[in-house]
């Protein structure tokens, strides 16, 4: 592992500790960056060294009571609802309010990572993460992991499939 960017001595939060421990866990390669906090996608992926499409976004779904999974989706996408449904077999899913998606992951909103989560849910993983460089978030605002597409998706046991999306042109 490699870690880049200032250390403010207060060290990692717990967050961010527990999704480098479950990195450091897995065997995977990968490289932390701590970069603050950034106010757009392609902030994000300057700061990380890779395109925006290479930042991977872990989003927490619901399909029932207590039922939840993780979906990676390139940061230029977003989820297509109709072939998530599909794929899955469900007729609905939802986004989780950001304090179910805390209770449910130990992680804020744009710190998700499958890495140290709570419960180890259910992953899958857009057909366009393997194959090249992904950075998905660190437990922790401002804080990236860059790892191999292929690595993520073998690691977790993800379902790749595609999933997302273009992002619509007024959400960039």
């Amino acid at each position: 592992m490699t870690s880049t960017g200032q250390d403010d001595g207060a060290g990692p939060a717990e967050g961010e500790r527990r999704a480098a421990d479950a990195l450091a866990a897995s065997g995977i390669a990968h490289t932390i960056t701590r970069h603050g906090r950034v106010g757009s996608l392609a902030e994000a992926a300057a700061a990380r060294g890779v395109d925006p499409s290479g930042i991977v976004k872990t989003l927490v779904v619901r399909r029932g009571d207590d039922d939840y999974l993780f979906v990676l989706v390139p940061g230029d996408r977003t989820i297509s609802w109709p072939k998530l449904r599909t794929l899955l077999g469900v007729s609905r899913m939802s986004m989780p309010d950001a304090a179910t998606a805390r209770e449910v992951t130990g992680y804020e909103r744009g710190t998700i990572t499958p890495f140290g989560s709570l419960r180890a849910w259910p992953v899958v993983a857009d057909a366009r993460v393997p194959g090249r460089p992904a950075s998905i978030g660190g437990g922790g605002h401002g804080v990236g992991a860059t790892v191999a597409g292929d690595d993520l998706v073998r690691v977790l046991d993800a379902t790749v499939a595609d999933v997302t999306e273009p992002m619509p042109e007024d959400a960039g």
